[in-house]
């Protein structure tokens, strides 16, 4: 799924779908980014691209959440929030925040990997938002964070460190050194990326809220402060509401862009790429004159093909492509290994069968953010009782639509939702015979994200419930899963076989 832009020029958003609080670094002529990735394994996605416009998802730094006893189980609110990503010393380094435990880092020597163990840099609660600063100047390093009243009962404050060079630890108990509370009209200030430029430390952090915020700017002649703020990015008279968090990256030839988010409701944040340059008075300056732009002429930098990254997966030799994640650490077995191709994932026993949002063995991408068609064809090979499988749009609430093996042994087609709250899904469509247990199962997303449900068991596509409206979660837009469960008993439950996974625009 690709923008069509009048030549030379791109549209916004660039990345359309959940890429959630995105950093951009630049080492030669290559771009990288990372986003949020919450409680999802695996986390931390690395993206690149060359010309800013097309991206392509290229890996994860981080393969597991720790610790993983905490991570065993789906946790959409927590894990990794808000990352940095930087290149000092011949390395690539991320900084994250986790609500609960406090600042990570993982490094690098090549994006691909490897990346180290998650190291705890400072333990707390409600810290979040970490970014780091090496100055090439003086040689010291510093590092900023948020943070998350819901742990720590303050927000709306960033709070400063100077760091060891190697990126360790923090050599100081930490400086108040922005406090939004005494910021006229400034409130929930987050998200701060740390710069140097022209002398002046400078922070790009929003402010307001993600959903009707602003985007701004705080610069200090030294780092501790004193710093001045002002506004330079904001919604205006446009329809991106809440113009959010995100990074500056400079070209090779010197032009400066701003990568942020904006936030779509169950679409999650999506991402949007501004014009920035600096104003005779030492601000930044984003978009046209700070709002947000929609089609822009594109970097000065060497065409490339159309890119996004990938969606549709044959999953050769039952491997599943980067784009997919497990809802919390995975155990060995969930998906198998074999000589073909499709996705054959073990009908996993658990006592909350009845719950999507509970289970961690669901394997999630993405929603698109622009109309869609979602197909895949599903077999259940399993013969056990209340064995199910099927396709799933996942959020506070969920919808599915799959197969079921009954108890007099035969295979329906079923199709169940459960509103956000509810604690148990319910039928949202009649159950019928799936005679051969094969289906293929499709979801058209249309505007606002309302789904509609269709099924063909070989006489063509069929609708089937009501329309469904996928909602997010409390940070993350809602997801498209895969699943195949059974209910609590002895035993191997069986597998169910997923092929020829498909999005399409519509």
């Amino acid at each position: 799924m690709t923008h069509t832009s009048p030549p030379g020029t791109y549209t916004n958003p660039i990345l359309d779908a959940d890429w959630s609080d995105p950093d951009v670094v630049r080492v030669g002529d290559d771009f990288y980014l990372t986003a949020s990735s919450f409680g999802r394994v695996p986390g931390l996605p690395l993206l690149h691209s060359r010309d800013l416009v097309n991206w392509t998802l290229i890996g994860h730094a981080l393969q597991r959440l720790e610790p993983a006893r905490e991570f065993a189980v789906p946790r959409h609110d927590r894990g990794v929030w808000a990352p940095s990503l930087r290149h000092h010393d011949d390395r690539f380094w991320i900084f994250w925040g986790d609500p609960d435990q406090g600042i990570f880092q993982v490094n690098a020597p090549e994006v691909r990997g490897p990346w180290t163990r998650p190291h705890l840099v400072k333990e707390g609660k409600g810290l979040i938002d970490p970014c780091p600063l090496w100055d090439d100047e003086t040689g010291e390093a510093y590092l900023v964070h948020a943070w998350a009243r819901s742990r720590s009962g303050v927000n709306n404050r960033l709070t400063g460190h100077r760091m060891h060079p190697d990126g360790t630890e923090l050599l100081d108990d930490g400086k108040l050194i922005v406090d939004g509370d005494r910021i006229p009209g400034w409130f929930t200030l987050e998200g701060p990326k740390l710069y140097k430029h022209d002398g002046w430390f400078h922070i790009l952090a929003p402010a307001g809220g993600v959903e009707t915020g602003w985007q701004g700017a705080l610069r200090s002649r030294g780092f501790f402060g004193p710093y001045e703020e002002k506004i330079v990015l904001e919604q205006k008279d446009t329809d991106v509401n809440g113009p959010h968090q995100g990074g500056w990256v400079r070209t090779p030839s010197g032009e400066d862009w701003f990568v942020h988010f904006q936030q779509r409701g169950a679409y999650g944040r999506v991402v949007h790429l501004q014009p920035m340059r600096w104003g005779p008075d030492g601000w930044p300056v984003l978009g046209d004159d700070g709002a947000p732009v929609a089609v822009h002429a594109r970097p000065g930098l060497p065409p490339q093909p159309p890119a996004t990254p990938a969606t549709g997966d044959d999953f050769p030799g039952g491997r599943f492509g980067r784009q997919w994640s497990w809802t919390a650490n995975p155990q060995a077995g969930w998906a198998t290994q074999h000589s073909g191709d499709g996705l054959r994932l073990a009908c996993v026993r658990s006592a909350d069968a009845h719950d999507l949002r509970r289970l961690p063995n669901v394997l999630t991408q993405r929603l698109p953010g622009r109309p869609s068609a979602v197909e895949v064809d599903l077999r259940l090979h399993s013969e056990g009782p209340g064995a199910r499988a099927g396709l799933a749009v996942l959020g506070d609430a969920f919808s599915w639509i799959g197969l079921q093996r009954a108890a007099d042994g035969s295979v329906r087609l079923v199709h169940r939702f459960a509103e956000a709250g509810a604690e148990k899904e319910r039928d949202a469509g009649h159950s019928q015979p799936a005679p051969e247990g094969r289906v293929r199962l499709r979801i058209e997303i249309g505007a606002g994200a309302r789904c509609r449900f269709f099924h063909d068991l070989g006489e063509g596509p069929r609708p089937s419930g009501p329309v469904f409206a996928a909602t997010p979660w409390r940070w993350e837009g809602a997801l498209l899963g895969l699943f195949a469960l059974a209910p609590v008993g002895p035993g191997h439950a069986g597998a169910a076989t997923f092929t020829r996974f498909r999005i399409d625009a519509l």
